[in-house]
């Protein structure tokens, strides 16, 4: 199966007609980066359409920062300049992603209406001269950016430049959350269509506890700073208002735009796996899915990481080809300490994006800025110009990029799916929880990372998602969970699904209430279990375990459930400590599927080898057996075809055999049954006979 199907949020699923059109108007795989010709005189302007044509650029992102030069007073709009802009990039074959500019307000905005601004939670006002600094409930700053967004719309809709509408900017970045009167308000105008009466919101918040029942809408607040813990059901609520508001401020512009210009898509920017944001109530307002990916040359889990982020685009859009708009050719500037991508990276990362179903590679941003914040964030083009290497590796991959075409449009084929769930995450997270220790991205990275290290494609999928198609479902963890979920579930099972869940899941409802009858109520008979009580460990304490085979022994950190079987087998369990001989893995057959549950958190290796055994057991395996450590293997197939491609992350060449010779579009002619990968080398491999994809 390929990606979520359906996922709950409302408004309608991306129109595939728009999203479409988009990606034949280009031609060819996206290349490009962020433009910001407004920070260079118009002299500048047509060298940059030289070199873009010189890198194999076909699209950049304009004006994501422009509102200031867009209408530099109230009401007084100066377009000249994007004129010329737009006329140029048609000029020379290059696609505009036309941003709307409402990321970043202009200041006279601040100065006429200070409420516009944001607060947080202890009451600070946050200030312009930065950017992002508006309050997501403010009806000026509404009012404000529907104005831009209709001139720009009016002005825009018949230009040839125009490819697809860029709505803000990386929402939720910098202000996730604004804690301001009229935010307040606007809450209380949220939880009325939520829960329609008191009556019901006082049950749900459970409100009976510590006096808390409210009597009149107006006593309802934002989660401020309290004299101790928040109400949980009210934090959990504010959260998914927050996502919402930020969403509101989407779609009021992107009806602006569908109702002025029909046929040309609209997406947005999301951020790699971005907590305040619920991507799977955003994804169906999106006619193409586009993500910012920054990872850490410095970090080791980085790789692993960014390809779960991208497993995440291609499953928001259903499997559909999504836009990596931003990423960094270099080095950032917003880290303690920027390191840049050594050579060859850049073009391997860029891959490995490609490989999971991007069909546009992008950067931030075309030529480095001399002043401002990030001045010194690398571009395509950095401040010593083409005589770089950054500039070098830049334009030797958009040119390489044009020769991948027949690509465009491939699917990736997933038989694993990882659940995630944004309210499940917000409450897992809060406090007074048996251990403040626990992280959701800790559990995905945990359970992801074995997957990707064997070459084992997955999707990324929301609970009340279908599931039919997968042979393994993995649950890192699932603490809130609905009635849905849990139905979908024991289904998938008993269907002869296979599924892998781990601790601290099913344990509360969507309100953050528990649900009644030993944990984990919802699951005890899928598990075939019960936990008879949560034993968190304290930093630094290992528990020791073994496999009932004998064959390995393991040490567990960080939380151990005490496990009462009722019907599953144990496949591993304590040896030392209070929970010496208690299960800390099991399994259960379960109608014609299987249930693994593992209760703790094991070391690399044991938990390696419980993923693999898991996958194994369900029939999920790699395009490529036998792969080098450090190799990569994804296949993306469609109608006319098959392709396998191969990164090597490893720092040494790789020596892979292939199950049929192969024509590599990147090497020489002809087709190899073995190839020799170079460290940090990249194949992408026709497959002459591999079923294509409908």
């Amino acid at each position: 199966m390929s990606a979520a199907a359906d996922p709950p949020g409302g408004g309608p699923r991306p129109a595939a007609s728009r999203a479409g059109r988009f990606w034949d108007r280009l031609g060819h795989l996206g290349y490009g980066a962020d433009y910001n010709p407004e920070q260079w005189p118009p002299g500048v302007w047509r060298e940059d359409m030289k070199l873009m044509r010189e890198a194999g650029v076909n699209m950049v992102s304009v004006a994501i920062f422009g509102w200031a030069q867009l209408e530099p007073r109230p009401g007084h709009y100066e377009f000249g300049w994007l004129d010329e802009v737009l006329g140029l990039l048609h000029e020379n074959g290059i696609s505009a992603c036309l941003a709307t500019a409402t990321a970043s307000p202009p200041p006279w905005l601040a100065r006429l209406y200070p409420q516009t601004l944001p607060e947080t939670a202890d009451g600070t006002r946050l200030m312009p001269g930065s950017r992002q600094h508006f309050c997501p409930s403010s009806p000026e700053y509404r009012a404000a950016a529907a104005a831009l967004v209709e001139r720009l719309a009016r002005r825009y809709s018949a230009h040839p430049a125009l490819a697809v509408w860029h709505v803000g900017n990386e929402f939720g970045c910098h202000v996730p959350a604004c804690y301001c009167d009229r935010s307040a308000a606007d809450f209380r105008r949220w939880l009325r269509d939520r829960y329609g009466d008191l009556d019901t919101l006082n049950e749900r918040w459970s409100t009976a506890f510590w006096s808390q029942r409210y009597g009149e809408w107006e006593e309802i607040g934002v989660p401020r700073r309290m004299p101790a813990f928040a109400n949980p059901a009210q934090q959990l609520d504010f959260a998914r208002f927050c996502s919402d508001a930020l969403l509101a401020c989407f779609t009021a512009e992107r009806e602006i735009l569908r109702s002025i210009t029909p046929g040309i898509p609209v997406t947005t920017n999301f951020l790699s796996l971005w907590k305040p944001v619920d991507f799977f109530a955003w994804a169906p307002h999106q006619d193409v899915i586009a993500h910012d990916s920054y990872p850490d040359p410095l970090d080791p889990a980085t790789v692993s990481d960014a390809a779960f982020n991208y497993d995440l685009m291609r499953s928001l859009g259903g499997g559909r080809p999504w836009i990596l708009m931003e990423q960094a050719p270099s080095a950032v500037n917003w880290r303690g300490h920027n390191a840049p991508k050594p050579p060859g990276v850049m073009r391997l990362w860029s891959y490995q994006a490609l490989a999971r179903g991007a069909d546009a590679i992008m950067f931030f941003q075309w030529r480095a800025s001399a002043g401002g914040a990030e001045k010194f964030h690398s571009a395509l083009l950095p401040h010593g110009g083409t005589a770089t290497r950054t500039w070098r590796e830049a334009s030797a991959l958009g040119r390489e990029l044009r020769k991948l075409g027949e690509l465009r449009g491939t699917r990736v084929r997933a038989d694993v799916a990882i659940m995630l769930d944004w309210p499940s995450w917000w409450a897992l997270e809060q406090d007074s929880h048996p251990s403040q220790a626990l992280l959701l991205t800790d559990q995905l990275r945990a359970h992801y990372k074995p997957l990707w290290e064997a070459s084992i494609a997955a999707d990324v999928v929301h609970p009340e998602s279908s599931l039919a198609g997968y042979r393994l479902v993995v649950v890192p963890n699932l603490y809130l969970v609905t009635v849905q979920a849990v139905t979908g579930l024991h289904d998938y099972v008993s269907g002869g699904g296979h599924l892998l869940m781990s601790f601290f899941s099913g344990i509360v409802d969507e309100n953050d209430r528990v649900r009644l009858g030993g944990y984990p109520a919802p699951f005890t008979d899928l598990l075939g279990l019960r936990i008879g009580e949560f034993w968190p460990l304290a930093p630094g304490v290992r528990a020791g375990a073994e496999f009932h085979d004998g064959q390995d022994r393991f040490t567990a950190s960080f939380w151990a459930d005490a496990i009462e079987l009722a019907g599953a087998e144990p496949v591993a369990s304590y040896r030392d400590g209070e929970l010496s001989g208690v299960p800390a893995l099991t399994r259960h057959r379960f109608g014609d599927g299987l249930a693994w549950y593992l209760g703790t958190r094991p070391g690399e290796a044991a938990m390696r080898r419980i993923v693999l055994a898991a996958a194994r057991a369900a029939g999920a395996g790699p395009p490529v057996p036998g792969l080098p450590p450090g190799v990569e293997a994804v296949r993306r197939a469609g109608p006319r075809g098959s392709y396998l491609l191969l990164l090597n992350h490893s720092g040494d060449q790789a020596d892979i055999g292939l199950p049929v010779p192969m024509a590599d579009l990147l090497g020489a002619p002809g087709p190899r049954a073995r190839i020799l990968l170079p460290a940090r080398g990249v194949a992408v491999l026709r497959e002459p006979s591999h079923p294509k994809e409908p």
